[in-house]
This record gives C-alpha cells, sequence and structure tokens, in this order.
C-alpha cells in the first residue's frame, strides 16, 4: 500500500502548522449526519480574516477500534 501524493502533501503541510503554532482543534458537526466530530485544522489569515483549513477529525471513542494496521509486508530476501 503506497501513500499518496495529495496525502504526504497535507501531512507535510500539517506539520509546518504545528511547528509555526497555527492548528486548532474545533468542534463541527459533520456534514453528512450531523455528529459532532472535533476537527484538527490549519490556521492562516487572509487579511484580518482567519481561515480554518480541516485536516481529519478526531476518532469517536477507542481509535484502536476503529483502524486496521497496513499489512506487513517483508522486503525480499536474496538467497544466502
Amino acid at each position: 500500500m503506497s501513500i499518496p501524493d495529495r496525502a504526504r502533501e497535507n501531512f507535510q503541510t500539517l506539520l509546518r502548522a504545528a511547528e509555526d503554532n497555527n492548528l486548532a482543534l474545533m468542534e463541527c458537526a459533520d456534514a453528512k449526519t450531523g455528529e459532532t466530530r472535533y476537527v484538527i485544522c490549519a490556521v492562516g489569515r487572509d487579511g484580518a480574516d482567519y481561515v480554518f483549513t480541516p485536516f481529519g477529525h478526531l476518532a469517536n471513542g477507542n481509535p484502536y477500534d476503529a483502524y486496521f494496521p497496513p499489512p506487513v509486508t517483508l522486503p525480499p530476501q536474496s538467497p544466502a
């Protein structure tokens, strides 16, 4: 499984925002379900206005129950 370039770029943007102390945790409503979500956002400025760019939300409950790790793929071994 390969991580797409857009995801890598977004992650780098998130790291820069964290380094610059420009992150916020916002309480939002899910656009489809209306359920409350706690969203990690980068904070920027547009003139005098603040701009919040959502990157993802925190998992509800135990995040270990929400995701499966990627399968383990070992590199090929050269014959000895």
